[in-house]
């Protein structure tokens, strides 16, 4: 009997051991092939363009690195004067998985429109930010769109989908909104939130929040309107959009980003 026993339980305890191993082996290869964007340490990867400055001009030191983060902030501003800015990831991409994690802190900067309140963004498909005009406001890209909840009940989704100078198509149809709101929850005051692109250059868009797809659209082109100050050369209405630059978004709001990492998707069309 107790050799029966123990052979029992020595075969629970190699079941054990192969099912632990299968999980850390299957964490290992979830987790391959991911590059980090940010090193943590210094945006020299990175390039800045705010709107009323030339390119590589960081106006007010708007986008630092402290504590391991991205900061994005505006305490050497005045008034805002719709100095809307990106930072720019130096390489584009075109089929990718991204996720990152970003969190509202402080007030919004004085002059700054009411509509980016908690508010902010991860542009991708963008046009390379040298081919922007000083007095361009927004790059020629798709946001994926940020938004923190204002604290009054409401519903306030985030992960949702902007179009300066494009277009998409939504649910079979090319959409006539600027934005498209996802279904994501709402995330009050300044806790970290986990967001997730995966971008299949035009064929398929999909935008994930802590882990759950909140929404999926597809051909961004460019169109649309919203885009001021640009180069008409740059803006070939209609042309389909298969990659770009990824930047992380100033518009008023003080926000940070940590934990910025890519991997590399196959295209599957070639």
């Amino acid at each position: 009997m107790k050799q029966k026993t123990c052979t029992l339980m020595l075969a629970c305890l190699l079941l054990l051991a192969c099912s632990n191993t299968k999980k850390l082996a299957g964490t290992g290869d979830a987790e391959k092939g991911w590059k980090k964007l940010f090193n943590g340490k210094d945006i020299n990867d990175w390039f800045v363009k705010i709107n009323h400055h030339n390119v590589g001009e960081n106006y007010g030191n708007t986008f630092r690195v402290e504590d391991g983060m991205i900061r994005v902030s505006y305490d050497q501003y005045g008034d805002f004067n719709d100095q809307f800015g990106h930072l720019y990831y130096k390489t584009p991409f075109s089929h990718f998985q991204l996720r990152f994690e970003y969190r509202f802190v402080g007030k919004q900067q004085k002059g700054a429109p009411d509509y980016t309140l908690l508010n902010s963004g991860v542009m991708f498909h963008s046009q390379d930010p040298r081919t922007m005009l000083k007095e361009q406001d927004w790059p020629i890209s798709i946001e994926m769109q940020l938004l923190g909840g204002l604290g009054d009940g409401k519903p306030r989704p985030t992960g949702n989908m902007c179009s300066p100078g494009t277009d998409v198509v939504y649910k079979g149809v090319v959409s006539p909104d600027h934005c498209i709101n996802s279904t994501s929850k709402t995330y009050d005051g300044e806790q970290w939130v986990k967001g997730e692109l995966i971008v299949e250059g035009s064929k398929l868009i999909t935008h994930m929040i802590n882990g759950d797809t909140v929404l999926q659209y597809s051909r961004p082109t460019i169109g649309g309107g919203v885009v001021k100050g640009y180069d008409p050369k740059y803006k070939k209405d209609g042309t389909l959009l298969s990659s770009g630059f990824i930047a992380l978004q100033s518009e008023g709001q003080p926000v940070d980003f940590r934990n910025i990492e890519i991997k590399q998707l196959p295209d599957n069309n070639r």
